[in-house]
């Protein structure tokens, strides 16, 4: 029976395109024409690296990231 795991992931926005990377799961990125579509393929992205993981005996790393928003006054 596998389990559920739940990952933080980071979007950039670039000038031509969306970013998003996987700060628990180190080189797991993806790039997308938009912020939609770099979900998405995040998402791929972290169900073929944990597939690699899997296979080459390594153990899958728990999720530890979180986020937060912090509020300030520009100056």
């Amino acid at each position: 029976m596998s389990k559920k795991l739940e990952y933080m992931v980071v979007i950039e926005k670039g000038s031509t395109s969306y970013g998003a990377y996987v700060p628990d799961l180190p080189g797991c990125v993806a790039v997308g024409e938009t912020r939609e579509e770099a979900l998405e393929l995040i998402k791929e992205a972290i169900e073929f690296h944990l597939e690699d993981l899997r296979e080459s005996g390594e153990n899958i790393p728990e999720p530890c990231s979180s986020g937060e928003f912090i509020k300030i006054q520009a100056a």
